[in-house]
């Protein structure tokens, strides 16, 4: 923990004050600044008329984003840089998706100290199934875009089955189902998801280059069944939205849809015994305070512990050079 302490004030200070810099670039985007830049260049003036923004107030904002190396400027034009156009822009096939989830978790984060008082989110949750189709879109697109690497290292790092059947549960827009696939093409999987989430799913299957091997499932994974049996259930960025009690349920419906021989793989941010690493785990139990109102991160010990009253064996952890964290159980 040494090298985690503060040297000065002034370091304290700019962690403080970073959320200026978030607020601009989220702002940004929620205005679509960089998409309205497009390929060409435009002034503040112009930008602000087709934004419906205050034309002083978009100056501001754009000459911000020059100083911060996300937009050039040239007399009175502004033009996106190689960076911004190609992940800034929503039309860009490489455009950071979670900017958008980002802006929607903004007002959660606001609440903290009150949560911290009461000991779960302000605001009411309404169940995903049911949220807006705007933010269905931009959540699955957020894990979509942070999954990609982490899907294609996780199928690398696991003992894939030579052929058979995987479940991805919550598989949202399937990106570790096509990985795994594409490591294997003998693989067949089912992405289990919400009813109203797998419109959005069979949107990616169908980009996604082996929608003839995916098939998908409709349910809610704490009551319906998951079918099967498979070879693999994987569970990703699952587990930090349930209770405790509720994960103890999900890893024994998932070892019971195993084959014998078939493993049960957890991704998500796995906590030392005192909860204080990794950094990004603890956090992130902050961002399930103030999100939701069972959630959390939970450590090796407990996961472990959950995995061997579903009957798995073997279980450890496993790492990946991009930091993602599995255990593996086996039936």
């Amino acid at each position: 923990m040494e090298n985690n302490e503060f040297s000065s004030p002034a370091q304290l200070m700019e962690m403080v004050n970073s959320f200026r810099m978030s607020r601009i670039i989220l702002t940004a985007d929620e205005l679509a600044i960089f998409d309205t830049i497009g390929a060409g260049g435009t002034s503040a003036d112009s930008t602000a008329t087709l934004r419906k923004t205050d034309p002083r107030a978009t100056g501001r904002l754009m000459n911000a984003l020059v100083s911060m190396g996300l937009l050039k400027k040239s007399g009175n034009l502004f033009f996106n840089t190689a960076f911004s156009g190609k992940f800034m822009v929503k039309s860009s096939p490489d455009y950071l998706g979670g900017l958008s989830l980002s802006n929607q978790t903004w007002k959660t984060w606001s609440t903290l100290t009150d949560a911290m008082r009461k000991g779960s989110t302000l605001i009411m949750e309404t169940p995903i199934n049911e949220r807006a189709d705007g933010w269905k879109e931009a959540f699955i697109a957020a894990m979509h875009a942070r999954g990609a690497r982490q899907a294609a290292e996780t199928a690398t790092a696991l003992d894939l089955p030579a052929t058979g059947r995987m479940l991805d549960v919550g598989g949202g827009s399937g990106t570790f189902a096509y990985a795994m696939i594409r490591k294997n093409p003998a693989i067949r999987a089912t992405i289990f998801d919400l009813p109203n989430i797998l419109p959005i799913t069979e949107k990616y299957i169908r980009a996604s280059g082996v929608s003839d091997k995916v098939d998908t499932l409709a349910g809610d994974y704490l009551r319906d069944s998951f079918g099967g049996p498979y070879d693999l259930v994987l569970m990703s960025a699952i587990i930090h939205i349930n209770s405790p009690e509720e994960n103890r349920l999900l890893l024994a419906k998932g070892a019971t849809a195993l084959n014998a021989g078939g493993q049960l793989v957890v991704i998500d941010h796995v906590m030392n015994d005192d909860r204080t690493e990794p950094l990004a785990g603890t956090v992130f139990a902050l961002n399930m305070l103030v999100g939701t109102l069972r959630g959390d991160t939970y450590t090796q010990k407990e996961i472990t512990g959950w995995m061997e009253e579903a009957g798995l064996t073997g279980i450890h952890l496993r790492n990946t050079p991009s930091g993602v964290q599995m255990m593996v159980g086996r039936k």
